[in-house]
This record gives C-alpha cells, sequence and structure tokens, in this order.
C-alpha cells in the first residue's frame, strides 16, 4: 500500500501504479492523457511543491508526499488563474490549460513576482495542443 496526500486528503493506493491512472480513478479530470510519456505537460500535477508529470510517476514514487491538482485549488484560486489566463489570450480548447496552471501555480507557489524569463521556463513543459 502507498499512503499520500492528495488534495488535501490523505489516500491509499493498492499497488503501485501510474500515478495518473491513479489520480483519473479518483475523478480528478483535470490531469489529461495528452501523450502517456512525459513529453506534453497535460497530465502536470504539483508533489512535494514541484511540478511534476503524472504519467511518468507512480503511486510508490509520490508515497509519504503531497499531491495537489487543480481541483485541490480553492474556488478563488482557480478563478485567478483562469482570469490571469484569459486576460493574456490563452484560451485555447482548453485540453492543456489545467497543466499549464498547475505549472504556474508551482513557479508562483516559490516565486510571487517571477521574471517573464522565469515564467517561460515553468511553463515550457506544457505542450498546446
Amino acid at each position: 500500500m502507498y499512503r499520500f496526500t492528495l488534495n488535501s486528503k490523505t489516500v491509499t493506493a493498492e499497488a503501485d501504479i501510474s500515478l495518473m491512472d491513479y489520480l483519473r480513478d479518483m475523478g480528478m479530470t483535470s490531469v489529461k492523457n495528452g501523450c502517456g510519456e512525459g513529453a506534453c505537460g497535460a497530465c502536470m500535477v504539483i508533489v512535494d511543491g514541484r511540478a511534476v508529470r503524472a504519467c511518468i510517476q507512480t503511486t510508490a514514487k509520490v508515497a509519504g508526499g503531497e499531491v495537489i491538482t487543480l481541483e485541490g485549488l480553492c474556488d478563488r484560486e482557480r478563478a485567478a488563474f483562469e482570469s490571469a489566463f484569459a486576460s493574456c489570450g490563452a484560451v485555447q480548447c482548453g485540453f492543456c490549460i489545467p497543466g499549464m496552471i498547475i505549472s504556474a501555480k508551482a513557479l508562483l507557489d516559490k516565486n510571487a513576482s517571477p521574471t517573464l524569463g522565469e515564467v517561460k521556463t515553468a511553463i515550457r513543459p506544457n505542450i498546446c495542443r
């Protein structure tokens, strides 16, 4: 068994499986399966403060840690990100946006005033389909 915190709640995975599969089974629809091999960033989640791709993580790798998905953000924080992305014209189809928001949140949690270069670096792993 692998125990970790998911969006502020303790959860247990019975087997060592793909974190993305586990999260989707738990109803986390923001975690998208874009490629399944860590290339696109559509499955981005925060693990212990770092933005990581859920498709290349396993429940064993995150055991004892903290995982945050877009569903784990409060309504106010989600609205702030949605507004910021929309005001900058980032209004794509929506498939990649959850991963981009997670990458942005991980950056802003560490650095409240990032430079443009730091923002570009933070969202570089996220590919818009």
